[in-house]
């Protein structure tokens, strides 16, 4: 008996000794060459379309605020994370024969990130400055625009490689003053403004969202906060 397993082991043995070693197709191969290994910090999903916003109401004309939020050439001597901003297109002359800014070039920069991107811009006097761009498009009525036509979609921007969509959009509108009854006499002296920022945005890659998450909350505060003092600098008398 014993004899009989020795020798049905030694078989067994010799077998396994003689069977060739698996070995991957040439086409399995290439396969597994062309199947990118997922990187850990690299999520599978898309970045989603964010929100952020903040108002102010400041003791100044809106006439004046407005034509400060449509300097968009300044920006980057007093927005936050704003390198550079040019001007890069002027819009045709208005019903008043006044020029606005229709598209700029800006550079941003944080946490070791630099990025440019181009925007259309819309100028509707006195009231909006909306920056778009990506896939995004204005939510102003045409026909109150006809100094920026064409308009629409930012498609020529699609090209950016920090944002997949961005929209900004500042607006200003005279604050209810209180009646003149009750001792406030309404002169421009105490005349106040509302502004309002709201900021849509997309990155293009999910990477940005990670880096950007400690700062993006307090991204709209922090840029009207620089507007409001920026104001006082330049409107305070």
């Amino acid at each position: 008996m014993e004899r009989a397993s020795s020798c049905l082991l030694s078989l067994c043995r010799s077998a396994a000794r003689r069977r060739p070693a698996a070995k991957c197709g040439p086409a399995f191969a290439a396969l597994r060459k062309s199947v990118p290994a997922r990187g850990f910090i690299t999520p599978p999903w898309e970045s989603a379309v964010q929100t952020i916003s903040a108002s102010r109401t400041l003791p100044h004309r809106t006439d004046d605020l407005y034509a400060l939020i449509a300097d968009v050439g300044s920006y980057s001597s007093f927005l936050p994370y704003c390198q550079s901003s040019t001007i890069t297109q002027w819009s045709q002359p208005d019903t008043n024969g006044k020029r606005w800014p229709s598209r700029a070039q800006l550079n941003v920069g944080w946490g070791g990130v630099e990025a440019a991107f181009s925007s259309k811009i819309y100028c509707l006097p006195g009231r909006v400055v909306e920056a778009i761009g990506g896939d995004a498009e204005t939510t102003l009525d045409l026909n109150d625009l006809p100094h920026h036509i064409p308009a629409g979609r930012a498609s020529d921007t699609a090209n950016d490689t920090m944002f997949k969509y961005l929209l900004t959009r500042w607006e200003v509108s005279p604050a209810r003053q209180p009646s003149a009854s009750a001792g406030h006499a309404n002169t421009l002296a105490n005349e106040k403004t509302e502004v309002n920022l709201v900021v849509e945005f997309q990155f293009t890659n999910p990477l940005y969202d990670m880096m950007s998450k400690a700062a993006t909350p307090k991204v709209a505060s922090m840029m009207i906060e620089a507007f409001e003092q920026r104001a006082a600098k330049l409107l305070t008398r």
